[in-house]
C-alpha cells in the first residue's frame, strides 16, 4: 500500500509582499509561514520550500544510511546529517541547483573507506535523492567521529 503524506498551504497576496501558511496533516510540525523573502533573502524566522526540501532529504538520507550500516552489521550509534540546498537564479528562472549532504557518524567497526562507500550507496537508494536526480546536483561528504 502506498503511503500518502499531505501538507496544506494558503497563500495571501502577491509573490513579493504576500505570505503563505503551511500546515502538515500529521500535526508533527506547528503551522508555519513562508514568504518570498524567506526564500531569496534572509529567513527572518520563516522557512522556505528549499529548507523543507533539505530537511526531507537529510532525514531520508539518514534513514537510508542507517539501513545500509545495519545490513553491513555495523549499526551506527549516531549519524549527524546536514543537508544544504542551493536556491539560485539560472537565466530567468529560480531553481534548486544543488543539494549537499554531509554526514558525520559514530559507527563502531567500520573504517572511513567503508563508511564513505555506504554513504554513497545510501544516497543512491534514498527516495528523495532519486526524486531530485538528473535535475539537481547532489554531493555527499562523509566522515567518522574521532
Amino acid at each position: 500500500m502506498a503511503a500518502l503524506r499531505k501538507a496544506d498551504v494558503v497563500w495571501e497576496g502577491d509573490l513579493l509582499n504576500g505570505q503563505g501558511m503551511v500546515k502538515v496533516a500529521s500535526g508533527a510540525l506547528p503551522e508555519f509561514s513562508v514568504t518570498w523573502a524567506s526564500r531569496a533573502e534572509q529567513s527572518a524566522g520563516k522557512t522556505s520550500p528549499e529548507e523543507l526540501l533539505a530537511a526531507a532529504h537529510g532525514s531520508c538520507f539518514a534513514m537510508a544510511l542507517s539501513a545500509g550500516l545495519a545490513r553491513n552489521r555495523t549499526p551506527a550509534k549516531t549519524l549527524h546529517v546536514t543537508a544544504t540546498s542551493t536556491f539560485d537564479k539560472v537565466g530567468d528562472a529560480w531553481r534548486v541547483t544543488k543539494m549537499e549532504l554531509n554526514v558525520v557518524g559514530s559507527v563502531p567497526g567500520v573504517d572511513q573507506d567503508k563508511f564513505s562507500e555506504l554513504a554513497k550507496a545510501a544516497e543512491k537508494g534514498c527516495p528523495i535523492s532519486n526524486a531530485l536526480r538528473n535535475n539537481v546536483e547532489i554531493t555527499v561528504s562523509s566522515s567518522l567521529e574521532k
